[in-house]
């Protein structure tokens, strides 16, 4: 079991699928949303959240003040799971506004519509890269202007192709063994041409 940290539905206890899904530690949540709060990233924001697994991360997200979130997961036992845990989320906050999407990712990205102001991206360790790629180039269309994207992979993996969708890395943070990657689309109309060089972090647990 986990909890949702903070917000309206605070407290919530979510399940965690028994196999096949990796949830993000809390610590790891606790910092990355204190991060996406400061940056005021979460507001009014239009959430999508791949490699859904139990959710936790765009349910957080809804839970603290986001306008929606989409929560795609393939596994069938998974998908499930996230669907009693918006209800938990619902009933805790009375928060409604998630969309469950049993698919694979790829997929539900070449047919997905509207723009997406904060992604989260939490694939499998053992995804390939190439497919890794394939999923940003898929997803850049679907960005708003000032979308920001956080992919989650083992520290070791290789940084996600963000230059191959048009995207700029911006911050990146290893918690032991996981990273954390954000990006943003690379034409930002308050982009300086003299832009400052990505910030690399990293804490050990």
């Amino acid at each position: 079991m986990t909890r949702i940290i903070a917000g309206s539905a605070r407290g919530a206890r979510l399940e965690v699928p028994g196999a096949g899904t990796r949830p993000t530690s809390d610590r790891v949540r606790e910092s990355l949303f204190g991060a996406l709060e400061s940056a005021d990233a979460i507001a009014d924001a239009r959430v999508l959240d791949l490699y859904a697994g139990s959710g936790a991360l765009g349910l957080e997200a809804l839970s603290r003040g986001a306008a929606g979130v989409d929560l795609v997961e393939r596994g069938r036992q998974a998908a499930g799971i996230i669907r009693r845990n918006a209800a938990t989320v619902a009933k805790a906050g009375g928060l409604a506004n998630a969309r469950v999407h049993e698919s694979a990712v790829h997929a539900f990205l070449l047919r997905a519509a509207g723009s997406y102001d904060l992604v989260f991206s939490d694939p499998p360790y053992d995804i390939d890269d190439a497919a890794m790629t394939a999923d940003l180039v898929a997803l850049a269309p679907l960005l708003s202007p000032y979308a920001l994207v956080v992919v989650e992979r083992a520290r070791r993996s290789t940084p996600p192709d963000f230059a191959a969708a048009g995207l700029d890395l911006i911050r990146e943070k290893s918690y032991g063994d996981t990273a954390l990657w954000w990006a943003e689309p690379a034409e930002r109309e308050d982009a300086p041409a003299d832009a400052a060089q990505p910030e690399t972090e990293s804490q050990s647990r």
